[in-house]
């Protein structure tokens, strides 16, 4: 086949590209120029897409001996991954820009222009396993990244790639250098590729800027503190809130909900996190076919933890899942991805927009959160 090969600059993305290549496909490879102002250098860990991550990625291409190009996505970013994580913290939701870039990104926009130009398939170095088309978790669990590409429809899963899912990390590494790859001990990114200073905060309060409001007591509706901006604040959240000390208990208190409204932040205690049931919009079936009824699941609403068995059925354009154990920290904006447990690595079976949840057990699962129960 062949195949284009996303490469970040990384060490996944280069050696998923080299086992395109050992594979026989007739592989090209290509850097995305995410940002309109590249820095020239990383510190760290700490973003990517900089000029340096460009030259990594083209040595590396050289290495393999493999055509290699950049691609300027830098506008189509900033629209459907950076502004839209802006608006959504705006809104009160938190967002998990990842997913997004593989949503508009990479399985979409950057797919369109490869299947255009006569490529069979798209290959990246994620950390997920894909057989016959279906979804599964990572062989390294720690590395697992089946929850950001959840939002993947079955055609767009039909022309990928994840090679260096069915192995773990360090062997991956340990392969880079064999294969004299430069890049087999550069640190992985761990922040938000375009905040690389790390400090969301003052990022996001340079471009929404003061909106002040109220930090109020879930229990008596009391006024607590003043804040700049809900933008400021996500479900669960304990440190940070500006309070003048612990609740009367002195217990700490959480971020149980947030009202962009009126700019109003409630806190609580751990017990007002609870979750029982999530309703989610835009809901993708990974397999392409709509269940016609309740699917038992496992559901996960973070990128790295918050798990549990619960059922989930379709309800319109989404979906309602019904927990069997409560989860804490479930915020707007967040995907419920759901797993269907299986010896060869957990199957994905769907994921959805976190768009309301609610506190009651045992709701039934036909109907929406009514608002005096959901958050």
């Amino acid at each position: 086949m062949r195949v284009l090969a996303a490469m970040s600059g990384g060490v996944d993305s280069a050696v998923a590209a080299a086992r395109a290549v050992a594979a026989g496909h007739d592989v090209v490879g290509v850097h995305l120029a995410l940002s309109t102002a590249p820095g020239a250098l990383r510190t760290g860990s700490r973003g990517c897409c900089s000029r340096e991550d460009a030259g990594d990625a083209r040595r590396a291409a050289d290495v393999l001996g493999i055509p290699f190009y950049v691609w300027d996505f830098a506008d189509k970013f900033k629209e459907d991954v950076i502004d839209d994580f802006v608006a959504s913290y705006a809104a009160g939701e938190t967002p998990n820009p990842c997913l997004r870039c593989n949503e508009k990104i990479k399985f979409s926009a950057l797919a369109e222009r490869a299947y255009a130009l006569g490529f069979d398939a798209v290959v990246t170095g994620h950390y997920a396993q894909l057989d016959d088309g279906v979804l599964r978790r990572a062989v390294d669990a720690d590395k697992d990244q089946s929850y950001v590409l959840a939002v993947l429809t079955a055609e767009q899963l039909s022309r990928a790639m994840f090679p260096v899912g069915d192995t773990p990390k360090p062997k991956i590494r340990e392969e880079a250098a064999r294969l004299g790859l430069a890049v087999a001990a550069k640190p992985d990114s761990h922040d938000i590729c375009f905040i690389p200073s790390g400090n969301t905060q003052a990022f996001l309060g340079a471009r929404i800027g003061v909106l002040p409001g109220k930090v109020v007591d879930a229990a008596t509706g009391a006024e607590l503190a003043q804040h700049d901006g809900v933008h400021g604040f996500t479900i669960g959240q304990r440190k940070g809130l500006g309070l003048p000390g612990p609740a009367a208990d002195g217990k700490p208190r959480y971020v149980t909900s947030i009202d962009p409204e009126t700019s109003t932040v409630t806190v609580g205690s751990a017990a007002d996190l609870e979750v029982w049931g999530i309703f989610t919009s835009n809901a993708v079936w990974t397999s392409g076919k709509v269940p016609d009824g309740p699917v038992e699941c496992v559901v996960q609403v973070r990128a790295h933890g918050g798990l549990a068995p619960a059922v989930a059925e379709p309800h319109g354009d989404g979906m309602w899942i019904r927990l069997l154990r409560p989860l804490t920290g479930v915020a707007r904006g967040q995907a419920a991805v759901l797993y269907r447990e299986d010896p060869c690595g957990d199957i994905v079976l769907g994921s959805g927009a976190i768009a309301d949840t609610s506190a009651a057990p045992g709701a039934a699962l036909q109907d929406e959160p009514a608002s005096a129960d959901a958050r």
